[in-house]
């Protein structure tokens, strides 16, 4: 090929018969999210065990842990005490965790494997408490036993945080129906049912026979409801 043909050939991107085609760039697959979630979510947890500090597994992942969806497109969410947030985030520290602390007063933000992990110390509008630590449950986290929030909370959690602002039942709604037999639905409608949002909320849930209608209600004698 003269130079003349080379040049042309660059002008105008073609490829001259006996050219050597340049190789594809090579690709990699996306990784796994929901296994780095989990990941994400035993390291930090076995950080917080050696820690001493009581805490929980909250969110996603704890529903995961609970026996609900195994596809996890979120952060992970521990709870701790207020007055730990600090020396927790010391000890992610220590570990080689990158943490760091954002506008919100709420919460400190660390990442491992690339995840986000939200080190949360106010749930649903109110400080984290040892009793909401103490009802947790040792459950499994895919290969580490850690303390996982209890059902009810979890619900109550998510319930309770829908406002005019954040109403996303699509969300919350098979969470709702994964998780229905292990819940107290009667102390969710204690805790957060007087708030039109989860008051809407739990009404969705009877209208679609998920859980079954308070006592005392209309709902409760509907007799297209009974013949369902």
């Amino acid at each position: 090929m003269t130079d003349a043909q080379g040049a042309a050939a660059r002008a105008t991107g073609l490829r001259v018969a006996g050219q050597d085609p340049q190789p594809p760039p090579q690709e990699q697959l996306p990784p796994d999210r929901s296994q780095a979630i989990l990941e994400a979510a035993k390291r930090v947890g076995a950080v917080l065990k050696r820690s001493g500090h009581p805490f929980a597994l909250a969110g996603s992942v704890a529903v995961y842990a609970h026996g609900g969806s195994d596809t996890l497109q979120h952060d992970v969410d521990f709870c701790v005490l207020p007055e730990d947030a600090e020396a927790v985030a010391g000890a992610l520290r220590s570990a080689g965790l990158t943490v760091r602390v954002p506008p919100e007063d709420w919460l400190v933000k660390a990442t491992c494997f690339d995840q986000d992990v939200d080190i949360i110390f106010e749930l649903a509008h109110r400080p984290v408490g040892a009793d909401l630590l103490a009802r947790a449950e040792e459950l499994p986290v895919d290969s580490v036993h850690m303390p996982v929030l209890a059902a009810t909370d979890l619900l109550v959690s998510l319930t309770a945080a829908f406002s005019e602002h954040h109403c996303d039942f699509g969300a919350v709604l098979p969470v709702a129906r994964s998780l229905r037999e292990k819940v107290d639905w009667d102390e969710v409608r204690r805790r957060c049912g007087d708030d039109p949002m989860p008051d809407a909320f739990l009404h969705l849930l009877e209208r679609l026979n998920v859980i079954d209608a308070a006592p005392g209600t209309a709902a409760d004698h509907d007799p297209e409801r009974e013949r369902s």
